[in-house]
């Protein structure tokens, strides 16, 4: 287990490879894993390296202690008010959360405890989540007075408009049932299971192709953006631009011969 930028003498960040695996854990327990600065660069640093390693088929973000993630460091926030600050602050949010959207690997968040506010626009913007369920969910930053602006851009692309817009407006904790309802988690699990059912996950990705996946993450996200004749357009071309791969070539041949496929790898 390595860790990525040091805050205090303690690691912020935590990663551990294991079976093409990457993990890596939110590691300030003490302030419910907020999302410092310092915080943000190690995830961006940490995230970019694991996005140019062939060797990770897959990526989970995980919290220590009791929570996932409960957002921006508010105290942070309060010590450095300018709007330039702010600024930089969001700007630099706002560059991991594209970053797990653009980068090859699917990313799991795997969530014990409470995510509020950015920390549940963290589990938004990964592309598949896993909740005990214990875990509480909330765009929380209303109750203070500060609407969850940039939460709300990946909580509108998980969920309904409206269900998006009651957890902005009104700040309420949903429980991880009703998160798996609207759309914002994939699965719910007991808390004594919640290593196991990511890990379920993990061994399907990293079973499959790492071109179809990488293929085919950018494709959903750049689809879901465009108009439904530009979707098809850029579907068919990503398609056949698959069909070329040697991956594509040897899944059809080991179908066809009944044999477990030998991936090239990306």
């Amino acid at each position: 287990m390595s860790a990525v930028l040091q805050a205090e003498d303690q690691p912020i960040l935590l990663r551990a490879d294991a079976e093409g695996v990457a993990t890596l854990t939110l590691n300030r327990p003490a302030q419910f894993n907020s999302l410092s600065e310092e915080m943000l660069a190690a995830l961006q640093a940490a995230l970019d390296a694991i996005a140019a390693d062939a060797s990770v088929r897959a990526v989970v973000i995980a919290g220590a202690g009791k929570a996932f993630c409960a957002g921006h460091d508010l105290k942070q926030m309060r010590a450095n008010h300018s709007k330039g600050y702010m600024q930089k602050l969001f700007k630099q949010c706002g560059r991991v959360m594209m970053t797990l959207t653009q980068m090859p690997q699917p990313v799991i968040a795997r969530i014990h405890g409470i995510a509020t506010a950015a920390g549940c626009q963290l589990v938004a913007a990964c592309d598949l989540a896993v909740a005990a369920d214990v875990a509480r969910f909330a765009v929380s930053g209303i109750n203070v007075g500060l609407f969850c602006s940039t939460p709300a851009v990946a909580l509108s692309r998980n969920m309904g408009r409206k269900q998006a817009m009651e957890m902005l407006l009104t700040g309420d904790f949903v429980d991880a049932a009703e998160a798996q309802r609207r759309g914002l988690v994939n699965r719910v699990v007991p808390l004594d299971r919640l290593d196991a059912e990511v890990k379920t996950l993990t061994d399907s990705i990293c079973g499959k192709s790492a071109v179809a996946v990488a293929m085919g993450k950018q494709l959903f996200y750049r689809q879901l953006e465009m108009g439904l004749d530009g979707a098809y357009q850029l579907a068919a071309e990503t398609m056949a631009c698959n069909m070329m791969s040697a991956d594509a070539a040897e899944g059809i041949d080991a179908f066809m011969q009944k044999r477990k496929a030998a991936w090239q790898g990306r």
